[in-house]
C-alpha cells in the first residue's frame, strides 16, 4: 500500500479474518455509537448464519423448518436492509464515518452513490454497477447493503458474495418487497459471484485499501487499546422455531 497523506482525511481500518458476523456487527454498533473517529471494516468471512434487518419478519422471510431443522444463527442486526444468509465465502466491508470526514450529505442514496463510486474506481470490473440499493454485476446481485445514520455519524456496511452455496439459499423466502430489476427471479437466478470477475479475494481487498489511500490518510488502530463504552446494544440472536414462527 503506498504512503498515507497526512493532509486528507483520517481513516482507521480494521481488517479481520473468519470473525463471526454477530461479533462483526456487535463491534460495528460500538465503533458507531461510542467512538468519534472514521473506520473502514473488512472481515473475510464468517461462520454460517442468517443476518435479518432490524424489522424484518421470520415468518415472512425464511423457511422456518429448515432453518430450525439445520439450527442456523439467526441475527437481528441494528440497521435496516434485507436479509441474507453469509458463511466463509462472504466478503464484508463497512464503512463506520463521522460526517466532518467526508464532504457528501449524509443521506442513504448519496452514501450509496459514494460507495458505488470507490468500488468502481479500486476494482474496475466491468459491468460493476449500482443497481436500486443493490452492487450488481451485469443484473445480477453480488452485494446487499445496510445503513444506519445517527447526528454526526453513519454506517455503511455490505455483504458480497465472494462465493455462495445454493442449497444456502433455500432457507430464504422470496421476499414481498424486491427490487424491480430483480423481478420475480429465485436468489439462484439473481445472485452473482465475484470469483466469477476478479484474480482473488485478497487482490480485491488490496484494490480498495490502495483506493482508500488516496482519499484518506490511512491511521492504524490498535483494538487492544480501544475503551469500551456502555451504549445501547440491539444486534441480537433471535430464536425461530417452526411452530411459533419466531
Amino acid at each position: 500500500m503506498t504512503r498515507p497523506d497526512p493532509k486528507l482525511p483520517p481513516l482507521h481500518i480494521i481488517h479481520l479474518k473468519h470473525c463471526p458476523i454477530f461479533e462483526q456487527l456487535q463491534l460495528e454498533e460500538a465503533l458507531l455509537r461510542t467512538e468519534t473517529r472514521s473506520f473502514c471494516l473488512i472481515n473475510e468471512g464468517s461462520s454460517r448464519a442468517i443476518v435479518m434487518g432490524i424489522s424484518g419478519e421470520p415468518k415472512h422471510l425464511l423457511h422456518l423448518d429448515t432453518v430450525a431443522r439445520d439450527q442456523i444463527p439467526v441475527i437481528r442486526r441494528f440497521s435496516g436492509g434485507g436479509t441474507v444468509i453469509v458463511d466463509a465465502d462472504t466478503l464484508f466491508i463497512s464503512f463506520i464515518m463521522s460526517k466532518k470526514d467526508l464532504a457528501i450529505d449524509p443521506f442513504p442514496e448519496p452514501i450509496l452513490r459514494w460507495s458505488a463510486a470507490l468500488y468502481e474506481d479500486a476494482w474496475q470490473l466491468p459491468q460493476f454497477a449500482l443497481q436500486e440499493n443493490d452492487y450488481c454485476i451485469d443484473q445480477c446481485k453480488c452485494g446487499g447493503n445496510a445503513q444506519y445514520i445517527t447526528k454526526d455519524r453513519w454506517l455503511h456496511h455490505t455483504s458480497f458474495l465472494w462465493d455462495y452455496s445454493n442449497e444456502n439459499m433455500d432457507y430464504l423466502r422470496l421476499p414481498h418487497k424486491r427490487p424491480s430489476y430483480r423481478g420475480d427471479r429465485p436468489h439462484t437466478s439473481f445472485l452473482g459471484r465475484l470469483k466469477d470477475h476478479a484474480k482473488s479475494r485478497e487482490v480485491l481487498i488490496e484494490q480498495l485499501k490502495q483506493a482508500l489511500v488516496k482519499r484518506f490518510y490511512i491511521q492504524p488502530f490498535d483494538m487492544q487499546s480501544r475503551i469500551t463504552q456502555k451504549h445501547r446494544q440491539t444486534t441480537r440472536l433471535i430464536e425461530v422455531s417452526a411452530e411459533r414462527g419466531l
